[in-house]
């Protein structure tokens, strides 16, 4: 990956980020048909969700890194957020959390390979035989195996969904439970400084995004399953 330039690798990765955006979307329409649920009210929470989680990630970031770029988990917090406050504007009571669930695992699925072919969020230093040359350095393709395990989780949904096995707001929060332990997974292999007990700050927020997905699926149990047409 090295031998491209920087710039080129960009304008190479914006596409990409692009079909990741517009995978999302379809997804969130496709789901929203699918709960009788695709209405002008969630079509502007889809944007609400949408404007609040690249405002949240780039915040994130910022403060975090103190550097331009983007955080997933601030983009998921920010999102969350901004539908929260458009949900009580909007009056809207039912919950429209299993909308966005498919759609961030698949965005994330495809948004990584952007992240590959651009150079960020690279991983450690490595020996495996499918190590890739970037930042001056064999490295394990730590973008890859997110996208990887985004797809995974993508495809975890879709079955659930399908089978409706939860409750309305299950497949948000079992989302946000296999997020985590992935990206708690990958935080091993991904370059990163350590801040506690040999964890990252991502490892500790996950530790912590696990707690509250399990925490707040635990009372749904018990509840009528989601409605599929």
């Amino acid at each position: 990956m090295d031998a491209l330039p920087e710039a080129f690798r960009w304008l190479l990765a914006a596409p990409i980020y692009a079909c990741a955006y517009g995978a999302a979307i379809l997804i969130f329409r496709w789901m929203a048909r699918r709960r009788g649920l695709d209405t002008s009210g969630v079509r502007t929470l889809m944007c609400a969700g949408l404007f609040g989680g690249l405002l949240g990630a780039n915040l994130a970031q910022l403060i975090l890194a103190g550097a331009p770029g983007k955080t997933i988990e601030g983009g998921m917090v920010g999102g969350f957020i901004a539908v929260v406050l458009m949900k009580q504007r909007l009056g809207i009571t039912r919950p429209v959390g299993d909308l966005f669930a498919p759609a961030i695992a698949l965005g994330e699925a495809i948004g990584r390979i952007g992240c590959f072919v651009g150079g960020c969020c690279y991983g450690k230093v490595a020996s495996v035989a499918w190590a890739v040359h970037d930042h001056d350095e064999l490295r394990h393709p730590a973008q890859l195996y997110t996208s990887a395990g985004a797809a995974l989780t993508f495809a975890v949904l879709i079955a659930l969904e399908r089978k409706r096995v939860l409750p309305e707001n299950g497949l948000f929060y079992v989302q946000i439970a296999l997020f985590c332990a992935m990206r708690f997974a990958v935080e091993f292999v991904r370059a990163g400084d350590v801040l506690a007990a040999g964890l990252t700050l991502a490892q500790l927020a996950c530790i912590a995004g696990i707690a509250f997905a399990l925490w707040k699926l635990w009372p749904l149990f018990g509840r009528p399953l989601a409605v599929a047409a």
